[in-house]
């Protein structure tokens, strides 16, 4: 969109269809919608009632510049509890968000032309972060075939002498991947080997089905190149509440913080007291929001292997499903549309998470079996499916 008084560094900017597939909501009311990885449960009461209880005690002021000083020592806890690692509250940071702990953390470590290394498909906002901190994004294809798992022979072919950081996301969005211990571990090699950073972007960590989660910065060597982005969306079912956290060198964060000065100077603190609860009720609140999505996507899972034409991989971590439809002979975007026009089902295609999704569609798999049920009768009428 071109404007007089747009930076003109905008005005080729589009949206994607993530951002617009809320758009389609109201214009189809009987729309069942497996588009926005939006958890439909409300936040756990405990947390709201706590939280609500600090408001009225006064926590409604700015937080210490790094984050509310009971948050970042129940972080420390956690890392320590749940981990076995030793953190310093100087290596933490509390953010509005994990895409704003993204923003802050590629604002902190790029100088102009700097490359990060994302492995695509990828969660869509990634490539504009990295232009907003006028880096250079560069794309390591997975394919269906390897589970998307990360190639070690692809990722260090990207590098080059302009590459600063890999971003690794495990449990992945969109693919629902998750990455083995010895995945983890060569890229943790690659990253010692050419002196990189890597971006832990830990968003779906209680979401790992067969195995329990392992912070690639638990790895040996990777405390001081590991830079930790931690939400408490998904894990608590907070998406409203817009907090999450870096976890990085305490240089590294000390700038981060300096930089967040100049930009939402502290997170919302009455958020910040609802992380801290999520935090101590952790086993109590978690464990439920995971078993039910668990069985959701299961659920979802049995429903496309009926389909004619789909290919799925037994879920491995998210509540995410990322179906190849290639057989059906159509392009990603021509299955999602007509998906929403025939059988008014509103997912993404796979494009939105870069050109390795081509032949996929993806299913955010929030919302409840009786809804899902209904969505798969609707698609098995589709001529495409049968």
């Amino acid at each position: 969109m071109k404007h007089p008084y747009i930076a003109k560094r905008y005005c080729n900017t589009t949206g994607t269809a993530m951002g617009g597939s809320g758009d389609l909501v109201s214009k189809y009311p009987d729309l069942v919608n497996f588009s926005l990885g939006d958890p439909d449960v409300t936040t756990p009461e405990s947390i709201i009632q706590a939280a609500f209880q600090d408001a009225l005690d006064g926590h409604t002021h700015y937080t210490s510049f790094y984050g509310d000083e009971e948050l970042i020592q129940e972080l420390v806890n956690y890392y320590k509890e749940d981990f076995g690692m030793e953190v310093a509250q100087k290596e933490i940071l509390v953010t509005t968000s994990a895409c704003h702990a993204m923003w802050l953390a590629l604002e902190a470590i790029l100088d102009d032309g700097d490359e990060v290394i994302i492995p695509s498909p990828f969660f869509t906002p990634y490539p504009g972060q990295v232009k907003l901190a006028r880096g250079v994004p560069v794309f390591v294809n997975t394919y269906f075939e390897d589970e998307f798992a990360i190639q070690p022979e692809a990722l260090e072919k990207a590098i080059t002498n302009r590459t600063k950081a890999i971003i690794v996301n495990t449990p992945a969005n969109p693919t629902g991947v998750c990455l083995s211990r010895e995945t983890l571990q060569s890229i943790a090699e690659i990253a010692k080997k050419h002196d990189l950073l890597v971006i832990a972007d830990d968003i779906y960590t209680a979401f790992s089905y067969e195995e329990e989660f392992l912070p690639i910065s638990s790895l040996e060597g990777m405390r001081e190149r590991t830079i930790t982005l931690g939400s408490f969306s998904k894990n608590y079912a907070m998406t409203g509440w817009r907090v999450g956290y870096i976890m990085a060198p305490e240089a590294i964060v000390h700038i981060a913080k300096e930089i967040n000065e100049n930009n939402v100077f502290t997170a919302p603190s009455i958020s910040q007291r609802a992380a801290l609860h999520g935090l101590r009720q952790r086993n109590e609140v978690v464990p439920p929001l995971v078993e039910e999505f668990k069985k959701r996507t299961f659920h979802a899972y049995e429903r496309l292997r009926r389909l004619k034409n789909v290919e799925i991989l037994p879920p491995k971590g998210t509540f995410y499903l990322f179906p190849r439809i290639a057989k059906t002979g159509l392009s990603s975007e021509e299955v999602a549309k007509r998906l929403l026009e025939e059988a008014r089902v509103l997912v993404l295609p796979g494009t939105a998470f870069g050109d390795a999704g081509e032949g996929h569609i993806r299913l955010a798999v929030t919302l409840g079996t009786e809804d899902m049920d209904k969505a798969f009768d609707r698609i098995e009428q589709m001529d495409i499916f049968r």
